[in-house]
């Protein structure tokens, strides 16, 4: 186990900090590679310009009978007759994957020769199943859309396996803000399918409360956990995110909290990657 802390300041804990869950205006494009903004206001549904080198796909959700987007990476050095590692990858609020499989990412998934999924979560806010936050108040339009996010990231899971030869040994879950969250709660939900995780920036305010009760079945698992954190993410306050760093160390889990400092919610999704490939490359289910 390791703990890395940079200096920052101590802030408060709120929930109103997920209403900067989002970073940029609707429709705004940005060139591929050059990841979201730092941290800003949500604005509603939000558009990235795909990263070439990832399919844009769709598959049809039985449970309400629509097309579900999700994107696709396949390394050029996957062999169909050799298995390969797969990454399901979870974007943040407002956005779709196209905000995560892109850039770094897809640099090191190459390098590596890995495969990368990223599902929608159902729609831009749906949280992946963990509790969810609706920005602005208001009730959840669809009462079951924590099942439906859910459901889509374990369909998309399936999918990859059905297509790909993949490894279960190395099969990895990582996510960023709100799909930081849900890489925290499908981790401990489906232990069994994953070799490690990883949650950037993970908005994870309702589940602040529940700490060690949501890590205890990653624990049990033997599942190791990596955090990583900007010491200036105004979005995600640091000091939210060391709470979930000191409960890793109490329960004793295989873990890594890297705090870099300089980084925002924005700059700690590239910035921090070439450590959770590090950290996945180490971690094969088993060993």
């Amino acid at each position: 186990m390791r703990s890395f802390f940079g200096k920052a300041v101590l802030g408060s804990l709120a929930v109103a900090a997920a209403s900067a869950l989002t970073f940029a205006q609707p429709g705004a494009a940005q060139a591929p590679g050059s990841g979201p903004p730092a941290n800003g206001p949500p604005r509603g549904p939000m558009r990235m310009e795909p990263d070439p080198r990832v399919q844009q796909r769709t598959y049809r959700f039985a449970d309400t009978d629509q097309d579900l987007a999700y994107t696709v990476f396949v390394s050029s050095k996957v062999k169909p007759d050799t298995p390969a590692p797969l990454i399901v990858a979870l974007h943040g609020y407002g956005g779709d994957s196209n905000f995560i499989v892109r850039g770094r990412l897809v640099d090191l998934a190459e390098e590596n020769g890995y495969i990368v999924v990223g599902p929608m979560g159902y729609n831009a806010t749906g949280w992946y199943g963990s509790p969810v936050i609706v920005i602005g108040g208001g009730p959840v339009d669809l009462p079951n859309l924590a099942e439906f996010s859910e459901k889509d990231v374990m369909n998309v899971l399936a999918m990859a396996r059905s297509e790909f030869n993949t490894d279960p040994k190395r099969t990895y879950l990582m996510g960023h803000s709100m799909g930081g969250a849900g890489a925290l709660f499908l981790g401990q939900k489906h232990a069994e399918q994953w070799a490690a995780i990883a949650a950037i920036a993970p908005a994870a305010f309702l589940m602040q409360p529940n700490q060690k009760d949501i890590l205890a079945p990653i624990k049990a698992a033997g599942l190791p956990l990596m955090i990583t954190q900007g010491d200036r993410d105004t979005v995600v306050p640091v000091a939210s995110v060391r709470t979930w760093a000191a409960a890793m160390s109490e329960l004793g889990l295989t873990h890594e909290y890297i705090e870099m400092p300089g980084r925002d919610h924005g700059t700690i999704i590239a910035d921090g990657m070439p450590d959770i490939f590090r950290f996945f490359a180490a971690h094969t289910r088993g060993s």
